[in-house]
């Protein structure tokens, strides 16, 4: 099977399940457990931060995070499309009491900073009081350019507000915008003066569970306090954390491979609609700047399509959207470290024969 649904399907390697086996082991809840402390260490450092949590999921990092910055009735600005709005099932107004300023997301995944500037309420007490500017990179596979996220903290600082970074793929964005140079020094400037960063281990980086929230001493000292509240305090979870420090020490700079793999993809779905003049019109295909390509199909032939992509083993995730003309089907293709070039090019065969 060739799984592109998502880079979190991805099975540890045998080195990364060797060094779990290996990994000494404490009482995280007590701070004891070495390996949890050495891959926070190691992670704070990295990315040019004083102190790191580690947490079950990234949507509790997020959740975390949030709860940390904002008080009750305070408000949140985030993203229409951004996770910590729309696919978080509501958690910071449910269990963190905090209101979301959601605005419209551009077309290239960043939110116009003037549309920023005008949600931020004065302080008035008809108002919930605006504490916290929510980024998310990579937004859809988007990287959001480095020069937006330094506007993006400037101006939060200019308001004296709080800074969080929804980085589930920073490193992704990092490997694409770092060029030949060094990701994880582009990694820490994209998070620069921010001042929390969560950062998903069991994304493209390929742990199995866990991710990162990163920020001061005193910020993180809360967020254990709200991580202990939300169930998120384990016991000997080493084993997990030792998964991490491999994936950090090996997979950052292999995520060049997943990029050229969905970029070698986004051209075989193109030349397939090309070559295919019944497809005219009926199917699209977005170019992708990482590991996430999309590619829409009209919703009369997707649900064949999906399914003869399942026939030949082929699994993708996708959802219907309406345009002024016709339903179309969007289909997300997400290649990982399970996913190689036979990958691509056996599912390129299979969408060919379509």
């Amino acid at each position: 099977m060739s799984d592109f649904r998502s880079d979190t399907v991805t099975q540890p390697t045998p080195g990364m399940k060797q060094a779990m086996l290996e990994a000494p082991l404490g009482d995280d809840v007590f701070s004891d457990d070495p390996t949890i402390n050495r891959l926070q260490e190691m992670a704070a450092e990295m990315l040019g931060f004083e102190a790191a949590l580690f947490a079950p999921s990234g949507t509790q990092t997020n959740l975390i995070a949030l709860m940390a910055h904002c008080q009750r009735g305070e408000e949140a600005i985030v993203g229409q499309q951004w996770h910590t709005y729309r696919w978080e099932a509501g958690g910071m107004a449910v269990l963190g009491s905090i209101q979301p300023q959601p605005l419209e997301n551009q077309p290239d995944g960043t939110i116009a900073l003037a549309d920023i500037e005008a949600a931020i309420k004065v302080d008035d007490p008809h108002f919930a009081r605006t504490r916290l500017i929510v980024i998310e990179n990579t937004h859809g596979g988007k990287v959001l350019p480095p020069a937006y996220m330094r506007d993006v903290q400037a101006l939060a600082e200019r308001h004296g507000l709080r800074s969080h970074i929804d980085g589930a793929r920073l490193f992704n964005a990092a490997v694409a915008s770092a060029g030949d140079g060094d990701p994880v020094a582009q990694a820490r400037q994209l998070c620069k003066s921010y001042d929390s960063l969560s950062l998903c281990l069991s994304k493209g980086l390929g742990a199995p569970v866990g991710s990162l929230l990163l920020g001061s001493k005193e910020f993180i000292a809360r967020g254990r306090r709200m991580r202990k509240m939300l169930g998120g305090g384990m016991r000997q979870a080493g084993i997990l954390a030792a998964a991490g420090i491999y994936a950090l020490e090996n997979n950052v700079r292999r995520m060049a491979e997943d990029h050229a793999n969905a970029q070698l993809l986004v051209q075989g779905l193109g030349k397939a609609v090309e070559a295919n003049s019944k497809l005219a019109g009926r199917a699209n295909v977005h170019p992708a700047q990482t590991n996430i390509a999309f590619f829409d199909i009209d919703a009369e032939i997707a649900d064949a399509f999906i399914a003869h992509l399942a026939a030949s083993d082929i699994r993708v995730t996708s959802g219907y959207y309406k345009t002024k003309e016709k339903a179309m089907k969007r289909i997300r293709w997400v290649t990982h470290l399970d996913i190689d070039r036979t990958d691509v090019e056996r599912a390129l065969e299979s969408v060919a024969r379509f």
